[in-house]
């Protein structure tokens, strides 16, 4: 189905905008950010948005998309519990390779600066959270049915430490500019999960 100008140029919006909201947050993000991202006038940027809540709740609908697309391609690629579990700490030891997650991860970013000042926002990285878990949760069982992971394995311990391990790791790259600790953690992760197996 063929898009409409309005539709392709929200989507342009979007797509420009959505490394500079998560480089520089909400906060962070200004008016003259959006207009040099993406080329258009400030009348033309709300001629399709009305405020910049809403372009901030649509890339971080984008930014998510983005990471989510891309691990279940990923996951869905092997039959196997283990390396699907896998796909999370290699994804992240490798960030560097995917645009959508150079700036960081977007929960992480959305969560730590949306707290009390932005309830839309933080509702949305709250969901996203919850979306994670679930996905985490869910291929814990599935191992567990198919034998391959241990019976006495707690799903949703599991995917807290997971997400936990994955986010603080982040937030010290962030915060130190290098990567030894994303790495570092990431490598200790694939080794808790391995232990996962049968």
């Amino acid at each position: 189905m063929k898009m409409t100008k309005s539709e392709n140029t929200k989507r342009l919006i979007i797509e420009k905008t959505a490394s500079v909201f998560n480089t520089k947050g909400y906060a962070g993000t200004s008016i003259n950010d959006l207009m040099d991202a993406t080329g258009l006038s400030k009348g033309c940027i709300y001629g399709n948005f009305q405020n910049k809540d809403e372009i901030a709740l649509s890339v971080f609908d984008h930014n998510f998309g983005k990471v989510t697309q891309h691990m279940k391609e990923r996951i869905l690629a092997t039959d196997s519990s283990i390396e699907r579990l896998l796909v999370y700490p290699q994804t992240y030891k490798n960030y560097f390779r995917y645009p959508y997650l150079q700036a960081g991860c977007p929960i992480l970013n959305t969560a730590t600066e949306a707290d009390d000042t932005h309830p839309k926002l933080k509702e949305r990285a709250q969901k996203a959270l919850d979306f994670w878990k679930t996905s985490i949760e869910n291929q814990i069982k599935r191992g567990i049915e198919r034998k391959e992971i241990k019976e006495d394995t707690d799903p949703t311990e599991f995917a807290v430490i997971i997400i936990s391990m994955i986010e603080g790791a982040f937030m010290q790259a962030k915060v130190n500019n290098h990567m030894t600790e994303l790495k570092i953690a990431m490598s200790f992760l694939e080794k808790l999960i391995k232990n996962l197996g049968v």
